[in-house]
């Protein structure tokens, strides 16, 4: 294998722990060859997935979906800058919502913190009697871009 490094390279240049480096391969999301001697060995060019399996990970892409894309990249060459950005593009409006909801929760925590939720009558987040228990887990009362809470009621 051209220009190939060792489980412990990889680690080093990447960052990332060989015990996760051996999972994300039994994932099916980074590749090696194996020597004569059974030890991996890692094309330079698994150093653009991990980071990219990193990165997706810190925002909040599961692992399936990370393996999922990965697959549609060409595996007889190297990814070029065409293949990466048609990528991109089938993650592009999910990730653009998530800044949004990020970009609340960063302006809107503040105030947040800053009244103690004190006031119920105005408070984004209040749930009186769980009555969007029914909707299914996780946050319901997101406010729309024109600023005004939804009714709780």
């Amino acid at each position: 294998m051209h220009e190939s490094l060792t489980i412990g390279q990889l680690a080093t240049r990447s960052g990332v722990a060989p015990s996760a480096l051996r999972y994300y391969e039994r994932l099916g999301l980074i590749r090696a060859e194996r020597t004569g001697g059974n030890q991996r060995r890692y094309a330079r060019t698994e150093l653009r997935r991990v980071a990219f399996v990193r990165i997706s990970q810190q925002v909040g892409i599961s692992l399936e979906e990370i393996r999922e894309a990965l697959d549609s990249l060409p595996s007889a060459r190297t990814p070029t800058t065409e293949d990466w950005a048609r990528l991109s593009l089938t993650w592009r409006e999910r990730l653009n919502e998530k800044i949004r909801l990020m970009t609340k929760l960063r302006d809107d925590l503040d105030g947040c913190i800053g009244c103690g939720c004190l006031s119920l009558q105005r408070c984004t987040l209040y749930n009186p009697g769980d009555s969007l228990a029914g909707e299914g887990p996780g946050a319901r009362l997101v406010l729309p871009p024109n600023g005004r809470g939804a009714d709780p009621a």
